[in-house]
């Protein structure tokens, strides 16, 4: 589950990292009162507005902007919420700015330079353990650090027994080029940053830039967090992170019925019993010369309220011009299964999507038969390939 910006600092502050500090605001006013209070807690005149949404790159789109003064703050957080704003991450659509960040400015003048560091912590699959990475290229985008500089970008593999070490702390503090204070401080910093990662059961952490102020304050001025949805039973209160503003309204509406469901850009719709199966399934759809235009899991339990729920979802996908359905009857059996099938389709009515199903399995002949017999527009498969040329007979009409 990703969370914002705002959401990702309150995480961080509670475990002891230090923050650019900042309140979220809804509205110019709130926005407003918002920098009156951070001038006056902070002494600082300047705040910087950040749109808060769930993509990075917001600088390039227009999303964050140095505000000098209250005038400044009202016409800037006017010209930011509500915007649909459009970054490297979001695509050409965009996404639509609900909340402002008005964080504190940090570039303050000093005694030292001020300087810019990337720091993350994730998950590698491949060798099953928490990393950290690291780069003094930090307010820059890692693919392009790591493209063209990769010598740069450091990594610290954290064994799972004993978890971050000080002396692994130490050597990134070193590596960074770091020394006196603001070396110390980064040795608490990413100690804290890794206890805040693996206490919330996140598969990412990422801040980006780590900021050294000029007087040798180590903090962050960003924060890109994603909990894992998998932890998130022994996380109840990380509930209300959850912001729906920023989730495809198809992803929610699965969500609640209990269907893993992904959008994608092809026409074929594919409604299918386990992930690695669900995955098979695209495959032949692009073999058959269609594209598969989402991911649907509908689980080992499938019943005709699954079955139906899944329709509604794969038909509010205009590009849709056939829905493939490929279960394997192994929990649940697959006349249950057709017969959820027939009944969705009987009870939806008016869909003129042509639909393949294909069932193996467990009363895979008599899920065949009822299908066959229903007298609807329903094309039954027992083999994958049958499935995959009838998929290509239907898309050709």
């Amino acid at each position: 589950m990703n969370i914002h910006e705002y959401q990702g600092k309150a995480i961080l502050k509670s475990f002891g990292v230090r923050v650019q500090e900042g309140i979220v605001a809804d509205t110019v006013e709130q926005a407003a009162a918002a920098a009156q209070k951070l001038k006056g807690d902070l002494g600082s005149s300047w705040v910087v507005i950040k749109a808060q949404i769930h993509a990075g790159g917001r600088g390039k789109g227009g999303g964050v902007k140095l505000a000098k003064n209250m005038d400044e703050v009202r016409e800037k957080a006017a010209a930011i919420l509500g915007m649909q704003l459009v970054t490297p991450q979001t695509g050409p659509e965009g996404k639509k700015v609900h909340k402002v960040l008005v964080a504190q400015d940090v570039y303050y003048p000093g005694e030292s330079e001020t300087k810019e560091f990337y720091v993350s912590v994730l998950l590698d699959r491949a060798k099953g353990r928490n990393i950290v990475m690291y780069s003094t290229e930090g307010g820059m985008d890692i693919e392009h650090v790591a493209e063209h500089t990769p010598h740069l970008i450091f990594k610290e593999e954290i064994d799972p027994k004993v978890g971050l070490q000080p002396f692994q702390a130490r050597k990134i503090a070193f590596n960074l080029g770091l020394s006196g204070d603001a070396f110390k401080d980064m040795v608490k910093f990413v100690t804290a940053l890794y206890k805040a990662y693996d206490a919330t059961d996140s598969s990412l952490f990422e801040i980006n830039p780590v900021l050294k102020t000029s007087d040798n304050k180590i903090l962050a001025v960003d924060a890109k967090v994603n909990l894992d949805d998998n932890g998130l039973f022994r996380h109840p209160d990380f509930a209300d992170l959850r912001d729906f503003h920023e989730e495809d309204p198809n992803e929610v509406e699965a969500s609640k019925s209990n269907l893993n469901y992904v959008k994608l850009d092809g026409n074929v719709g594919c409604m299918v019993n386990g992930a690695g199966l669900a995955m098979a399934t695209m495959d032949i759809i692009k073999l058959a010369g269609g594209e598969p235009a989402n991911f649907l899991d509908v689980g080992g339990t499938a019943n005709a309220e699954t079955v139906k729920a899944a329709f509604n979802i794969i038909l509010k996908d205009p590009n849709v011009k056939a829905i493939l359905i490929n279960i394997f009857g192994g929990i649940v059996r697959c006349d249950r299964v057709a017969q959820g099938v027939i009944d969705a389709y009987k009870e939806l009515g008016n869909i003129k999507v042509p639909i393949i199903v294909r069932l193996q399995g467990t009363n895979a002949e008599e899920a065949k038969k009822l299908i066959d017999e229903s007298g609807l527009k329903v094309y039954s498969a027992i083999l994958l390939k049958e499935a995959a040329q009838r998929v290509e007979e239907v898309l050709k009409k």
